[in-house]
This record gives C-alpha cells, sequence and structure tokens, in this order.
C-alpha cells in the first residue's frame, strides 16, 4: 500500500469514527481528548517516534510493554491533544503522526477518545472509549 492509500484509509477512519460519535449521541462541540496509538518492538526506536511527536504539539504517554498472544513483546505510548471533532484538523493530526511512524518505521495504530455525552441528560454513557 502507498502513503497515499494509507492516508486515504486514515481519513476515512476519521470521519467513521466522527460519525458514530455523533450518532451515539456525543456532542458535537464538546473538546476531547484524542489519544492517537503507536507501537514498535524497538523501544529505542519507539522513544525517538515519542521525542518527534512531542516536538510535533502533542503530550506522550510514557512507554508501556506488552506481551501480544503470541509471545512476542511490543512497546507503545499514546500522543495526546486536546480537540473539537474537526475533521479538518484531525486529518492534519494524522499525516503529521504518519510521517513520525514512517520515519521511524513503527505502527500508527489509530486514534480513540472517550464518549461526551450531551447535557441534556439522554445518555449515561460518561466515560465509555470508542477506538478502533
Amino acid at each position: 500500500m502507498n502513503q497515499f492509500d494509507e492516508r486515504e484509509e486514515w481519513y476515512e477512519f476519521n470521519q467513521e469514527t466522527i460519525d458514530a460519535l455523533l450518532e451515539d449521541g456525543s456532542q458535537a462541540d464538546a473538546d476531547y481528548t484524542i489519544e492517537h496509538h503507536f507501537a514498535s518492538t524497538d523501544f529505542d526506536v519507539l522513544e525517538k517516534a515519542a521525542v518527534d511527536a512531542f516536538k510535533a504539539g502533542f503530550e506522550v504517554t510514557d512507554a508501556e510493554e506488552l506481551m501480544l498472544d503470541d509471545g512476542e513483546t511490543i512497546f507503545c505510548f499514546d500522543a495526546v491533544v486536546e480537540r473539537k471533532l474537526d475533521i479538518e484538523k484531525l486529518n492534519a493530526d494524522s499525516d503529521t503522526l504518519l510521517k513520525i511512524a514512517d520515519k521511524h518505521d513503527v505502527t500508527y495504530d489509530g486514534w480513540g477518545t472517550y464518549f461526551e455525552p450531551r447535557e441534556d441528560g439522554d445518555f449515561e454513557q460518561d466515560g465509555d472509549f470508542l477506538d478502533d
């Protein structure tokens, strides 16, 4: 898959995620904590990607070590930003983070956020996490 196709797939994912949040009743104009996910089997390489994400304006979480079902160990971190559900800004964030992932040969695994219930009280799902 070339970079253009990958970028278009992430743009589609971004729109689908926004649509799902809004269809489920999340606030359209709320500020969301957007958590972009990165992973690699090489901690040192992942750390360099985290530095670049920080330099690009994202808050970066501490790396975590995870054991996969097949026994392989991976390391992961989140690049976090406060953002409205603005497709242009989310697409721009995806572009920035995909370039960082490509530069360091790490995996960019999309983003997730938390449901923000409407103030009318129709939804009791506060704290639900919508993710890829």
